[in-house]
């Protein structure tokens, strides 16, 4: 390749470039950024706990930027720190439009006294968290979170034979479960063979029931091979099997 094709290369490199950078620079945002700038905003959201007002105001601080300086990433931040909020989704729609979707998060439990569990299985801090209503009331060390819920789960699969409703649990800090069902009554598991120990009792239950007007105020089940059940009618607790606690 002799000199003047190296020349000709080089200047049509130089000259592609100096035609590129500027479409280049518009469509970054690094030159022009004050140009076609942006000025409606689009919303899609379920306004159940997150208003309009809110996304709008979140998002205002970007607004009359230009169409191509815009961050979308600072956008979503911004309305991502809202509370409730789970998920938003921007794009923009030429010539000056930005279009957001916005996700809240949906309670799937209340976890300790002032935070809440969503779907997803993540811990969130929301206004009012302590008030919501019709979700179980979870509470335990923040690392053994899914470990509650899923004996939750499974709880509430047991006791749906027994026409009972769990409504909360709890583990405290040394490993040791309490179960509170709808009607009111407390579980009272202990740290060992929880589940096997929760079977236990809820195959003997009807039984002990069958012939019962009322329910039962409290179970403790922290025994080798039995458990104490205190009854609603005021009757004094019975114990069925052995009483040696554990």
């Amino acid at each position: 390749m002799n000199s003047r094709l190296i020349l000709k290369l080089v200047a049509w490199g130089i000259a592609l470039t100096l035609v590129l950078l500027p479409v280049v620079g518009v469509l970054n945002g690094w030159f022009a950024a004050e140009r076609w700038p942006v000025r409606q905003l689009r919303v899609d959201a379920e306004f159940n706990h997150v208003s309009a007002e809110q996304i709008r105001a979140a998002a205002a601080t970007h607004l009359g930027t230009g169409f191509f300086a815009i961050d979308l990433d600072r956008v979503r931040a911004s309305v991502a720190a809202l509370p409730w909020v789970e998920k938003v989704e921007v794009r923009k729609q030429w010539p000056d439009t930005l279009e957001l979707r916005v996700l809240e998060q949906q309670p799937f439990a209340r976890w300790g006294d002032s935070r809440l569990i969503g779907h997803n299985g993540t811990l969130f801090s929301a206004p009012g968290a302590e008030s919501i209503q019709g979700v179980p009331h979870l509470a335990g060390p923040d690392d053994r979170l899914a470990e509650v819920i899923d004996f939750y789960t499974h709880s509430q699969k047991l006791f749906a034979e027994t026409g009972l409703r769990v409504v909360g649990v709890a583990l405290s800090e040394r490993g040791s479960w309490t179960l509170n069902l709808g009607s009111g009554a407390e579980v009272a598991i202990g740290r060992e063979q929880a589940t096997s120990r929760l079977q236990r009792f809820i195959a003997v239950l009807p039984r002990l029931t069958a012939t019962r007007s009322g329910g039962f105020e409290r179970a403790d089940l922290r025994y080798a091979n039995g458990f104490a059940i205190r009854w609603q009618t005021g009757e004094p607790p019975q114990a069925v099997g052995k009483e040696k606690r554990t």
